[in-house]
């Protein structure tokens, strides 16, 4: 899609098309950026796990055993984009058990995904005191840590199956 000769009006229309048609076939569950309920869908096709509601506080999936998971998204907008992902909130609570993340290129393919045990990213956060949350990167080196699941393929499939 050729987007270059468009107005920002038009653009601004197409997207809010986009995001209402990607609603109603229920990817994602709200106006703001898709990637996270994307995320979400996609680990829970992947792993059969049950989306939780948006008021569950602290993970968005559990699995059939109970452990809980969030759920974390990135779009990398070029090769060298920031693989920050979203604030983490209340962490000394333990509110999930994994954490199942996501990077995806700037075209929406999946580049790599990873299931991260609590006690691993507990180590790799670091506290951001202007949001009041704690912050994971998700580099490269995390994938090496024999405690972390690296999912990319389960992931893609899921993404092949939508």
């Amino acid at each position: 899609m050729d987007a270059s000769n468009l107005t920002i009006l038009e653009l601004l229309r197409a997207h809010g098309a986009i995001i209402e048609e990607l609603r109603r076939r229920d990817i994602v569950r709200s106006a703001n950026n898709p990637i996270s309920d994307l995320a979400e869908i996609l680990f829970c096709r992947a792993f059969g796990w049950t989306r939780e509601s948006n008021s569950a506080v602290g993970h968005d999936a559990t699995d059939s055993s109970g452990s809980r998971y969030q759920i974390k998204a990135r779009r990398l907008a070029s090769s060298t984009g920031s693989r920050q992902l979203s604030a983490i909130r209340n962490l000394s609570a333990e509110p999930f058990d994994y954490l199942a993340a996501a990077l995806f290129n700037r075209d929406f393919v999946i580049q790599r995904a990873a299931i991260i045990p609590l006690a691993i990213v507990k180590t790799r956060v670091r506290r951001s005191p202007h949001t009041n949350s704690d912050v994971l990167h998700l580099r490269d080196e995390i994938w090496a840590l024999s405690e972390v699941r690296d999912v990319t393929e389960a992931v893609r499939a899921a993404f092949e199956s939508l």
